[in-house]
């Protein structure tokens, strides 16, 4: 309906206001591509690989940007995951990286648990978006998304076959990650070899059972070049950050003494290759892989662990309140039974105290009563061994007095005999 139409029929002295601009639903395409942009994204890759096999060249080289990081040894006790972010800005549109590498992979002698640390920071970023979901106020909005989009899985180019520790690895991560399998280091194979290496690998990923991303082909505007780029998985990459002058250009490349291998051309390796399919085309699709499909799984069974499910035993919806209520009512039934156990075996445990008290208290009574009699005997004892020395020291004093008397009536009669013979001799005279 024109203007005019509608000023003619609320009335001709009606005031008409002419539209600023297009009006219509149409614009909501625009609306989410401005708040998105003014929200910002972010990207999380996992890069898995042995040391050495250049992971934080190659990001460098896929950011074209220098990466703080000290270059990992081959002395580490186990495996370590070292995780850093940036924020980086490309004309207006802002970006949160995460960059987390595997120091120490395959680095030790016995490689049987290599993969368990990788398993378990992956779960634990699902742990914590989990945990941030089931918040009674969540702030998902402004929550940094720490889960990985993307794990770039470095193969060694040894030109034969995968390594055990390659498969085992993939084959744990394959259902908690987009997982898209490069070949590092690719210059030090010839083309024949890389050929052949890239079409082992496939067969060997197949015949394990191994899911690696896939890109999309659902998707019309890129159904093409995703296709295309299947059949090249894996990516033969070089990476370096060193720009040497070929023509008249300056383009990043590897200088040997037998030539000059450049990373862009992509007729010596696949690097362009990997960065428009996890760039510029893939990776949205990557975060949402990591959401609909990988973090869905994980909190499918974490929560089915919980005791959560959809429907009861007939098959009816069961809501989240009546499995809360039954989940409850289970727990606290435990809880009492446990609780009871606990109370039976608290007073079985003193039932068996008191008796080992008891019999501790009669075997106390029983040593008093034997300690006891041993003091009266021995008591006895000394008594009658006193009564004794007093006897003897009695009769000792009597006859000491004897013999004290003895001796004064001796002396005195001596004493006389001495007065009758002076007495006598005086006569004499």
């Amino acid at each position: 309906m024109a203007a005019t139409d509608v000023a003619r029929q609320v009335g001709e002295g009606c005031r008409t206001v002419p539209l600023a601009g297009h009006v219509g639903f149409d614009s909501l395409p625009d609306q989410l591509v401005n708040k998105s942009v003014s929200q910002g994204f972010c990207f999380n890759i996992l890069c898995v690989g042995e040391t050495g096999l250049g992971k934080s060249t190659l990001m460098d080289t896929l950011f074209n940007t220098k990466f703080e990081g000290e270059p990992a040894t081959h002395t580490q006790p186990g495996v370590q995951l070292r995780s850093n972010t940036y924020d980086l800005q490309e004309s207006n549109v802002g970006l949160k990286l995460t960059i987390v590498s595997t120091v120490g992979f395959g680095d030790q002698i016995n490689k049987e648990d290599s993969y368990k640390p990788i398993v378990e920071f992956i779960d634990a970023q699902f742990e914590a978006y989990l945990q941030e979901e089931l918040k009674i106020r969540r702030v998902l909005h402004t929550y940094h998304d720490s889960r990985i989009h993307v794990c770039l899985y470095f193969i060694a180019p040894t030109g034969h076959s995968l390594k055990s520790l390659d498969l085992v690895t993939m084959k744990k991560l394959d259902s908690k990650v987009n997982i898209i399998p490069i070949i590092a280091k690719a210059d030090a194979i010839s083309k024949s070899e890389l050929t052949k290496f890239k079409i082992k690998i496939t067969s060997e990923l197949v015949s394990n059972g191994v899911q690696i991303y896939q890109f999309p082909t659902d998707d019309e505007s890129v159904a093409e070049i995703n296709g295309t780029m299947n059949a090249h998985l894996p990516f033969a990459v070089i990476g370096s950050t060193e720009e040497l002058k070929i023509g008249n250009k300056m383009m990043r490349a590897r200088q040997y003494p037998w030539g000059t291998v450049q990373v862009e051309n992509e007729a010596h390796c696949d690097f362009v290759k990997l960065r428009e399919m996890l760039i510029r085309v893939n990776m949205e699709d990557l975060r949402e892989q990591t959401h609909t499909r990988h973090y869905e799984l994980y909190r499918r069974c974490k929560l089915e662990e919980m005791g959560f499910k959809d429907t009861d035993p007939d098959s009816k919806p069961f809501s989240l309140q009546e499995t809360y209520e039954a989940k409850r009512n289970e727990f606290l039934g435990e809880l009492q039974k446990k609780e009871e156990e606990m109370r039976q075996m608290f007073v079985q445990r003193v039932k068996e105290k008191e008796a080992e008290l008891k019999e501790a208290e009669k075997e106390l009574h029983e040593k008093f009563d034997r300690l006891k009699k041993l003091h009266q005997d021995e008591k006895k004892k000394l008594e009658d061994k006193k009564k004794s020395l007093d006897d003897e020291v009695n009769a000792f004093k009597q006859r000491k007095t004897a013999a004290e008397l003895l001796q004064s009536q001796g002396s005195q009669a001596g004493g006389s005999q001495t007065l009758k013979r002076d007495k006598e001799k005086k006569n004499f005279f």
